[in-house]
């Protein structure tokens, strides 16, 4: 069964004027979508049935988005207001966060579902999640957010990550509580700072290998060192994925052990990533003691950089309003891109590298044959969009309209 859209705004090409400047050119379309994918793409001065049909009065068609790192188990949504305690450390933190970690697991499908609702609101059409495995309340929290995910199933993909919190080193349960959430639903192995958290890199690396292997599992770490050790525990990862011949994928989240490196061995090391299939996920933090690890110069070697939100409203953060796109905006904000070009294809961090126009502003989505799986937004083209963050957004997976 397939539907049409009526005046659906598409990204068709820029104008290149005298002084340089650019400006995308878009116009409207009538596109037939099915489960299946995009069926046809016609000009919206084209007669096609009206029956049935859903106006989309002019709004301007983006790919779906997807949100590449989270936690789904931390949130507070749904329960009201929570501020957080501070502490001094990661150690400190994860401590507290300990405590209360039987109260919550009773309402994590509770709260994983109020997330995935914001992130539904806001266009996303993926999540990446990382999900506590620990031997505070073993794999609680996976049960809950499977629970959520599956009843949200109809309009998102998703990815579940065993995630250490607590240390893979320092309690001896964990590393079969982890083969135990693995073969129960989690889909992507985790790991948590070989240094500053399980204080043996080595160790900890090696066994992170053995259960990725043993598995068949692509992993996900979080690497929140920094300097030099944060740099080794990459380093000796990616010379480790070639000694032990580990063929899946890796992805490295925070990755903070880049952002002192000088900008030669940075564009050495994206080489490295990129040739042992690294892609890098980054939550975009702001702070005026660190700086932003090198982005572009990985996209630049061909390294795939993809965003998130991480946890928000949770026992880490009162704040980050779990928007995507707003990741985008601040990216391209931090980094002073404000011409066309580069807030049109900045969007592509959040699409998993698709975007409506290419590096030559030639049009290559969405085609026929394409998933119709969009997000509609008040915006004149893409560039607008990121600049300027329309909150009025209406996603659609696999040809069905979320609410």
């Amino acid at each position: 069964m397939s539907t049409w859209l009526r005046n659906v705004r598409l990204e068709i090409g820029e104008t290149t004027y005298e002084d340089g400047s650019i400006q995308t050119v878009t116009d409207l379309f009538h596109i037939q979508v099915a489960k299946e994918g995009i069926q046809t793409i016609l000009l919206a001065t084209e007669n096609i049935p009206v029956e049935d049909a859903i106006d989309m009065e002019g709004k301007l068609a983006l790919p779906a988005f997807k949100e590449m790192h989270n936690h789904l188990d931390k949130t507070y949504l749904s329960l009201g207001w929570r501020a957080c305690r501070p502490v001094k450390n990661l150690s400190e933190r994860l401590a507290l966060e300990a405590v209360e970690l039987e109260e919550l697991a009773e309402t994590a499908e509770q709260r994983a579902s109020a997330m995935i609702e914001m992130h539904l609101s806001n266009g996303v059409n993926h999540i990446r999640t990382h999900v506590n495995i620990d031997p505070f309340i073993k794999l609680k929290n996976l049960e809950g957010v499977k629970k959520a995910l599956k009843a949200y199933e109809d309009y998102l993909t998703y990815e579940i990550v065993a995630f250490p919190q607590h240390g893979l080193l320092a309690h001896e349960e964990v590393p079969d509580l982890l083969r135990q959430a693995l073969a129960s639903g989690a889909t992507i192995l985790g790991g948590l700072d070989p240094a500053g958290i399980d204080k043996d890199i080595e160790k900890s690396l090696q066994l992170t290998m053995d259960i990725a292997k043993e598995y068949d599992v692509d992993v996900d770490m979080h690497l929140h060192d920094r300097g030099q050790v944060g740099f080794y525990t990459m380093d000796k990862w990616l010379d480790m994925v070639k000694e032990q011949d580990y063929m899946r994928s890796t992805a490295f989240s925070h990755a903070f052990g880049l952002s002192k490196l000088t900008p030669p061995m940075q564009k050495r090391f994206s080489k490295k990533m990129r040739e042992h299939n690294v892609e890098i996920m980054s939550t975009i933090p702001i702070s005026i003691n660190s700086q932003l690890i090198p982005i572009d110069i990985m996209r630049a070697e061909g390294v795939k950089v993809a965003l998130g939100c991480d946890g928000f409203y949770d026992s880490w953060s009162p704040y980050v309003p779990g928007d995507v796109l707003e990741k985008v905006h601040n990216f391209c904000d931090y980094t002073g891109k404000s011409d066309e070009r580069s807030l049109r294809e900045s969007l592509s961090l959040i699409t998993q590298g698709v975007i409506p126009l290419n590096g030559e502003g030639v049009q290559v989505w969405p085609m026929v044959g394409d998933e119709a799986s969009f997000v509609f937004v008040d915006a004149s083209c893409s560039a607008e969009a990121v600049a300027r963050l329309p909150k009025d957004r209406q996603l659609m997976q696999k040809g069905m309209l979320y609410k």
